[in-house]
């Protein structure tokens, strides 16, 4: 569909850091702006050290509100909370002090602020990535108390867009299953991919490159240092080609494994799990080097075991084109960005046999599917490294593959389908219930109010 006017669209995302989520905001917003239409993305954080380079090199307009009166936590904890707070407080300065009149606005991660937008007459479009509900770990009962309210809020406010788009078959039956009070189906928009990004010739001459360049075959695993990312079984899977003498010793010690990763000091679960990580490695008999942000040095040739915190587009690029094979290791991951990149370079893929991936990745094609266990990834690796698989014949798949199911074009073709549709909507902009319409802010505010004190109470 063309449009026969711009639209002028807000794009919210609470963080606009480095990650899947926000790869995707950044090319929806850059997509957008390229077809004619005023693209504003709105956030609640933006460091211009950890970000991508569109959104801090006048490509996009980015307006940073909601940062000032309320931290990102209360002494580490309240993060949703405040992640909450922070979104009402943009949300606020969206709508009394920027004045500026949105034909849509597309968001993402965070729906508590839909009830303002909506009464403020906006025409929301809501991208689930996956329900935040089952994002968190409720490891004892103060916690799962905790989030009632904040559950309710997620899915109360959800329901409440005017239209709900997940990104694969997988995150929509989740979705169905987790919000049982919302009737309407989300649609389905697979993200995509921008092919030229992946195409560029990597300058050999850049700094960042030249301290990953090393003699040794290399493993790759590109995630976020989370511990729902599952990345020890990476390592574990990596120490057990020696320990079981997939490989031999020969060839074993001319690999090594590259673990890279979005990486913020301000998150302490980053700074923490890359710890874990970096022991669990030591433990199993592997020699380590860290190359931390804004690091120069390179590691030793000895080191089997590299952790990238935090890298950019140019060393992304170089890693994807040196690789023997990606270990995608989440299991149950909603969709996946990081095989559809891969694929695309001609990088086979080794995935847990669950989620997105099943819908992206053809198994024994373009990619293998195994159990989310060492014995099965290492089985994998062991089979591309002594030549099992045809990897240049996998590697053709992988990146056609991707080519006609995953390209950019396509993703934001549909999404400015869907903007305009609804832009174009006349019907009564609201999906309240029939109570007097302060009643969605009352409730709204009752719960996050009863929240935080139960939150006070318990710790």
């Amino acid at each position: 569909m063309t449009s026969t006017k711009a639209l002028k669209i807000a794009i919210i995302h609470p963080d606009l850091g480095i990650g899947g989520a926000e790869r995707l905001v950044v090319d929806a917003a850059s997509g957008l702006t390229a077809k004619g239409h005023k693209v504003v993305i709105y956030t609640s954080h933006h460091d211009e050290e950890h970000c991508f380079e569109e959104t801090k090199d006048g490509t996009l307009e980015v307006r940073v509100r909601g940062n000032t009166i309320i931290p990102r936590t209360f002494s580490g904890s309240f993060y949703v909370v405040c992640a909450i707070l922070r979104q009402l407080h943009l949300t606020l300065s969206m709508i009394f002090s920027d004045k500026d009149k949105f034909d849509v606005i597309f968001m993402d991660q965070l729906s508590a602020n839909i009830p303002l937008l909506k009464l403020a007459g906006a025409k929301v479009l809501f991208y689930c990535h996956f329900p935040d509900k089952l994002l968190t770990q409720r490891k004892t009962t103060a916690k799962s108390l905790y989030r009632i309210p904040i559950d309710i809020i997620e899915e109360l406010t959800t329901g409440m867009a005017n239209c709900l788009v997940v990104n694969s078959k997988f995150t929509s039956n989740i979705f169905c299953e987790s919000f049982t009070t919302i009737k309407k189906m989300p649609q389905i928009l697979y993200p995509g991919i921008r092919f030229e990004a992946y195409d560029r010739k990597v300058n050999t001459d850049d700094e960042s490159v030249k301290i990953l360049e090393t003699s040794k075959k290399v493993i790759l695993s590109i995630n976020r240092f989370e511990r729902k990312k599952n990345i020890v079984l990476a390592i574990r899977a990596f120490a057990r080609l020696q320990e079981k003498c997939l490989i031999s010793s020969e060839k074993f010690r001319n690999m090594r494994l590259i673990i890279a990763g979005g990486y913020d000091y301000r998150i302490q679960e980053n700074v923490a799990h890359h710890l874990e990580l970096s022991e669990v490695a030591l433990q199993l008999g592997l020699e380590v080097y860290n190359i931390m942000p804004d690091s120069i040095s390179a590691p030793p040739e000895s080191a089997q075991v590299v952790f990238l915190c935090s890298f950019n587009d140019t060393q992304r690029t170089y890693l994807l084109s040196k690789a023997l094979c990606l270990l995608y290791t989440p299991s149950n991951e909603h969709f996946g960005i990081v095989p559809i990149e891969a694929m695309y370079t001609r990088l086979p893929v080794i995935a847990c046999d669950s989620g997105g991936p099943k819908e992206t990745i053809i198994n024994g094609e373009t990619g293998v599917l195994c159990f989310p266990n060492p014995a099965a990834f290492a089985e994998a690796i062991a089979s591309f490294v002594n030549g099992d698989y045809d990897r240049e014949a996998m590697g053709n798949k992988g990146r056609s593959h991707v080519q006609k199911s995953f390209s950019l074009d396509t993703f934001i073709n549909s999404l400015e389908d869907l903007l305009i549709k609804l832009a174009s909507d006349n019907s009564k902009n609201t999906q309240f219930p029939q109570f007097p319409i302060q009643f969605p802010l009352i409730l709204f505010s009752t719960l996050i109010t009863l929240s935080l004190i139960l939150y006070g109470l318990i710790y």
